[in-house]
């Protein structure tokens, strides 16, 4: 396969079949570094066609609560109730500037994470606010 811009769903393929081939190759080697160089090729093409929309809100807060083992319990310090963190996790609540900011600064989540309108429980025909 000769290199070159991955522009089409077969030139896609192509790459990816290549990289199947090259998963073995050593670095520095001309294998290895053809296997760079598609690896780049294909993560811009996937940016273009295929990007991942960033989970809301809440999500992303789940799912740094299961990776790090971060329980409600520990929220509670960040959010001022055990019954606030129940809100803002059931999607009763909105989290607050505050609470995003605490979540930033005392877990280390990032601050565009916890920022993003998100829909509520009540509002799950309704346009996020």
């Amino acid at each position: 396969m000769r290199l070159k811009p991955i522009r089409t769903g077969a030139d896609y393929e192509a790459a990816l079949e290549e990289i199947d081939r090259l998963m073995d190759a050593e670095p520095g080697t001309p294998e290895g570094d053809r296997l760079d160089i598609l690896t780049t090729l294909i993560e811009a093409y996937e940016a273009r066609h295929h990007p991942i929309e960033a989970p809301d809100p809440i999500a992303a807060l789940e799912y740094f609560m299961e990776q790090r083992g971060v329980t409600r319990a520990d929220l509670v310090p960040l959010f001022g109730s055990r019954s606030r963190v129940s809100e803002i996790l059931n999607r009763k609540r909105r989290l607050t500037m505050e609470m995003a900011w605490r979540l930033h600064r005392e877990l280390g989540i990032p601050a565009e994470a916890v920022i993003k309108p998100y829909k509520l429980a009540d509002q799950a025909r309704s346009r996020p606010t």
